[in-house]
């Protein structure tokens, strides 16, 4: 058997020595109330002696000294069979008591040790544990390792971004807070990066979505309209600065928006309750304008040919828009088709349209704004 280091030796010796000095600790108590009974005994005895003074003086009447002598003498009684109780308790027996303690004490910890512990398993110490091989359970040590990279590697967004949901789920709220900031910083915006951000902040503030929060959940709609998380906590924000009607519209379009199966359409219901709205109803099925691909496909017929075909599409879906304006999926069809074929006036003629068509809705805004800024129409 390997034998223990010194270190662990002397604090194993020292936590069996307060383990016996426990136990010992009241045998030694006997001889402080020996001395405590002796004392007593002697200030019952200068009493006496003060009573007979006091009635040889006549200070005090005779019946008087006697009913003292009496009460006196009771308490010396006392005193002297709480001492035959003490010393009813011989020196033997307290060795006996000792030699227990010093004895299996120590034997039952080395026993027990032996049974449930592991003296053959060499020393880890932290610096041997991150050196080692990572066996995929220790948590603690994965994230130090990736701290440490960190430390080394500072614009390493991708540590910051595999970090961050680790941070999260131990609890580490500003830590993972400051690992989405820094994956943003050094990768780039994306909506699901910043979604990650605005949804630390809100567990951060114990469910409060603030201006930070927003903020981040408004970026990553501005990036993907259709995203359910910024979607969601943006009616959430709503919701909790007393604008009831705003957040029953955007969960209510959600749940419109979602399909069955989606995992969070339960919780966007209870909602959408909780604020009094109901389900948007769903857009009727448009008659489908031209896409991106069919217009780049259009751009390699001959001139007339194709003329002839997006004139034909174009034609057509200005003229559904025109009597059903409120599309916007058609509106920004039609910009990306200008933005095709070249046309970057017609393309912002179209992104305004949208615009005055949905004035006063946000998130059609953003929207727009957001396919604004991808198709480079300032």
């Amino acid at each position: 058997m390997r034998m223990l280091p010194a270190p662990l030796f002397a604090a194993f010796a020292l936590m069996t020595a307060l383990a016996v000095m426990a136990v010992l600790w009241p045998l030694s108590r006997r001889r402080d109330l020996r001395v405590a009974r002796d004392a007593d005994l002697a200030v019952y005895r200068d009493q006496m002696s003060e009573l007979d003074r006091d009635a040889g003086s006549g200070r005090l009447s005779p019946e008087q000294a006697e009913a003292a002598r009496v009460e006196v003498a009771r308490r010396m009684i006392a005193a002297a069979d709480a001492g035959a109780e003490i010393s009813s308790t011989s020196a033997g027996r307290r060795k006996a008591a000792a030699v227990i303690a010093l004895a299996f004490i120590p034997l039952i910890g080395a026993g027990l040790y032996l049974k449930l512990g592991a003296p053959d398993v060499p020393d880890m110490p932290l610096s041997s544990r991150l050196s080692a091989p990572p066996d995929g359970t220790d948590v603690a040590i994965l994230v130090r390792r990736v701290e440490d990279h960190l430390s080394a590697n500072p614009n390493d967004g991708r540590g910051y971004e595999l970090l961050a949901p680790v941070y999260l789920k131990l609890g580490r709220m500003d830590d993972a807070v400051r690992a989405y900031a820094q994956a943003i910083r050094f990768l780039g915006p994306t909506a699901e990066r910043q979604a990650a951000l605005g949804e630390a902040l809100v567990v951060r503030d114990e469910g409060m979505v603030g201006q930070d929060a927003t903020r981040a959940f408004q970026a990553a709609a501005a990036l993907d309209p259709s995203s359910p998380k910024a979607r969601y906590f943006l009616g959430l924000a709503a919701e909790q600065d007393g604008r009831r009607q705003d957040a029953a519209a955007i969960f209510g379009q959600m749940a419109a928006d979602a399909p069955p199966n989606a995992p969070w359409l339960p919780m966007v219901r209870a909602a959408l309750a909780r604020t009094g709205g109901t389900p948007a109803t769903a857009a009727p099925a448009q008659a489908p304008g031209p896409s991106a691909a069919d217009v780049a496909a259009a751009s390699q017929m001959s001139g007339s040919d194709r003329s002839a075909m997006i004139q034909g599409m174009v034609d057509r879906l200005q003229e559904r828009l025109n009597t059903e304006p409120k599309d916007l999926d058609g509106w920004l069809r039609l910009a990306r088709a200008w933005r095709v074929l070249g046309e970057e006036a017609k393309m912002r003629a179209a992104l305004n349209a949208a615009r005055t068509v949905f004035a006063g809705d946000a998130d059609a805004t953003a929207r727009i704004d957001a396919a604004q800024k991808e198709l480079g129409g300032g």
